[in-house]
């Protein structure tokens, strides 16, 4: 048995997948104070329907997976470890001045965003590397002592190390680690050339400082779990899903935690292109949780990986650099609440309800309306069978919040429930818009895959909004990040900084960083699987134009470059990339490769069937009656989506019904695929 959980803002869901290779889908609300709790509430529910104790379901398993927004929400609610940064002289405002800009060029009022580590505990070490990585100044050791003795008074949790080159020589930062451990055992410290191998100062000055701040938290949140799974009867393997769309050991990754920073939202691309696997042209993934809506998209079979991962606003926000699945996130989802501002202009989002007291209509105390009460006054939501019926839902509740936005808007409840669904898919579709812009994808040729508790209630009218042709709803949608984890690969990469030239360009020396970086990926694959056939590796570089300011990442079309012949194959990839990107390409030009990575991921199990088991529930579905956006009414009636015939066509208006999603069809077509999944063609 293998268990993978994401932890949300409303609901924890959790994937089992059994010992026949079918999957069981599970949800319970998270426990913001105490996410564990969620997790093993969730696994309680799951022990009930398997007819187990939780001690005997745990000690079939042999492998859990997690991913969890514990490491993100505190770096955006600053409750991270007090963090000192050890920088070069001369360079202690790497983190205040980052890369230039602000939001709007135009606008001066903006004030300067405060540095992640405070100016106050930034200190300025004697002794530099030369970029050619010669000794320009000998490390003043005495003063770093004292430095360090300075740092035990202030009872400074963590520390981040940043110096100027050490990616070409790493041997003051080396030896400060070595101060570190002497002199405060036990006080947790990055040095930036391990964790982020780059040229650019401020990202991985920002990196470091983020990661450090995030281990002693993050330490005692993974000791936690383990811990309380191990006390529940739990013996096998924690793993734990990472920004990179993958997995790794809890242990590893308590070493370095600003891995897990995008940690569920990497995970429903991953289901995504498996589901859009079969469907030729680009997918774009929409994951609708109970606070957020989650965008990426698949080109070419292939996840986009951006380093501009920001935690909070871009540019006013603190940058990871580091790579992360390419996923946007706005504040729309099922808990989203709806508001009129005094101008009388109707706002959803980015204000949630969360999981406690939540949408109205889950009769905790909600007052607020969300996304959740306007579909369920929509009639997209049947009351009585929420969850399978298990948490049941208060229509009055939802319709006494909604009138405290109709009746500033002039309009009646349902009116004013169809105003908020409209508006909630204007907001998710622009989000869409933007990220297949930039990626260079035309909605309309591509498949939108939708997941997420919340994704049914109005997916039909963002892919009609759109023009996408057609839209998938995978059988376990609702739990679309857990499900993702399941199919996900143990994953780890390798980086080296060596700039070279295509004018000058020196196959050996190439081959040197390529080479002692698949040895380490190897050592790597070898150690998790013990066979090399079970690991995939991929070869990129960063490079660009003579000149150019950013660098693109690139894909190595040989393993190793050997000669003239070679290195022209990755010339054309990179124009090609580059026209791909930016709509132009300058063959006459340069190409300077800055950087070099090399990924491997191992395969740890071949997932089962990706089939959800049948649960027998209630098979009489009478039609109900539901209000379209455009003010529509009709008797549509609900299918039960398990009881669909694989293949049959159906038409809209219609309600289609799992256990954990309601999906509402406008007039489209629509049928169950063989893979389980629900297939709209528009």
């Amino acid at each position: 048995m293998r268990f993978a959980t994401d932890t949300g803002g409303t609901f924890t869901d959790l994937v089992v997948e059994g010992d026949d290779g079918l999957w069981r889908a599970f949800k319970a609300s998270t426990v913001a104070e105490d996410p564990v709790r969620g997790v093993l509430d969730a696994l309680r529910l799951a022990a009930g329907d398997y007819g187990l104790t939780l001690r005997d379901l745990l000690q079939r398993g042999d492998t859990f997976i997690h991913a969890t927004t514990h490491a993100i929400n505190a770096v955006l609610t600053g409750t991270v470890a007090r963090t000192a940064l050890l920088t070069t002289q001369g360079h202690p405002d790497i983190l205040l001045l980052r890369e230039g800009g602000r939001p709007d060029p135009f606008d001066f009022s903006t004030g300067f965003p405060k540095p992640y580590v405070a100016r106050r505990d930034v200190w300025e070490l004697p002794g530099r590397i030369d970029a050619d990585g010669s000794v320009f100044a000998p490390l003043d050791e005495e003063r770093v002592i004292a430095i360090l003795d300075e740092l035990a008074e202030q009872r400074v949790e963590a520390i981040a190390v940043c110096l100027l080159w050490s990616i070409v020589n790493p041997a003051h930062e080396l030896r400060l680690g070595e101060l570190i451990e002497a002199r405060l055992p036990g006080i947790p410290y990055t040095l930036s050339h391990q964790l982020n191998p780059i040229p650019r100062e401020y990202r991985r000055a920002s990196a470091a400082s983020i990661d450090a701040s995030l281990k002693p938290m993050m330490g005692r949140y993974l000791g936690s779990l383990t811990r309380r799974l191990a006390d529940a009867g739990f013996g096998g393997r924690v793993l734990m899903v990472t920004s990179q769309g993958g997995v790794m050991d809890a242990g590893a990754l308590a070493k370095a935690p600003i891995h897990v920073l995008n940690s569920g939202p990497s995970m429903a691309p991953v289901a995504g292109r498996h589901f859009a696997g079969a469907m030729a042209g680009d997918a774009i993934v929409a994951d609708t949780g109970g606070t957020t809506f989650d965008i990426s998209v698949v080109r070419d079979g292939r996840l986009p990986l951006t380093r501009e991962l920001w935690v909070g606003p871009p540019i006013v926000g603190h940058l990871t650099g580091f790579p992360s699945v390419d996923v946007r996130s706005v504040g729309a989802g099922g808990g989203s609440i709806g508001r009129v501002d005094r101008g009388g202009i109707l706002h959803v989002g980015p204000q949630s309800a969360g999981a406690w007291p939540g949408p109205a209509c889950y009769g905790r105390g909600g007052t607020e309306p969300t996304l959740t009460d306007a579909a369920l006054v929509l009639g997209y939501l049947d009351p009585a069978f929420f969850l399978g019926g298990t948490m049941p839902l208060d229509v009055t509740a939802s319709e006494r919040a909604l009138a405290t936005i109709a009746t500033p808007l002039g309009v009646d409840v349902t009116a004013a429930a169809a105003a908020v669904v409209e508006l909630a898919t204007e907001t998710m579709a622009q989000a869409i818009l933007q990220i297949t812009e930039e990626q260079g994808i035309d909605p309309e040729r591509a498949t939108l895959v939708g997941g997420g508790g919340a994704a049914g209630m109005n997916l039909i009218f963002i892919g009609r909004r759109l023009g996408c042709p057609r839209i998938i709803v995978p059988e376990a949608g609702s739990t679309l990040s857990a499900a993702g984890a399941l199919m996900s690969d143990l994953v780890t990469e390798r980086r080296a900084t060596a700039r070279m030239s295509t004018v000058d360009f020196s196959p050996a020396a190439a081959n040197d960083v390529l080479d002692r970086l698949q040895e380490e990926c190897a050592a790597f694959a070898a150690a998790q699987t013990g066979d090399p056939a079970e690991a995939d590796f991929v070869r990129t570089v960063e490079a660009r134009y003579a000149d150019q300011a950013w660098e693109i990442e690139v894909m190595l079309p040989a393993g190793r470059l050997e000669g003239p012949a070679d290195v022209a194959r990755f010339r054309q990839a990179f124009d090609a990339e580059h026209q791909r990107l930016y709509g132009f390409c300058d063959p006459a030009s340069a190409v300077e490769i800055v950087s070099w990575r090399v990924g491997v991921a191992c395969r740890l199990k071949n997932a089962g069937a990706r089939r959800l088991a049948e649960i027998p529930g209630r098979l009489d579905r009478p039609a109900r009656a539901i209000t379209l956006p455009n003010g529509e009414r009709h008797d549509a009636p609900v299918h039960r989506w398990s009881d669909m015939p694989v293949q049959e066509i159906f038409s809209g208006p219609a309600v289609v019904e799992s256990f954990f999603t309601s999906v509402v069809i406008d007039h489209a077509q629509f049928h169950r695929a063989a893979d389980g999944s629900l297939v709209i063609d528009l």
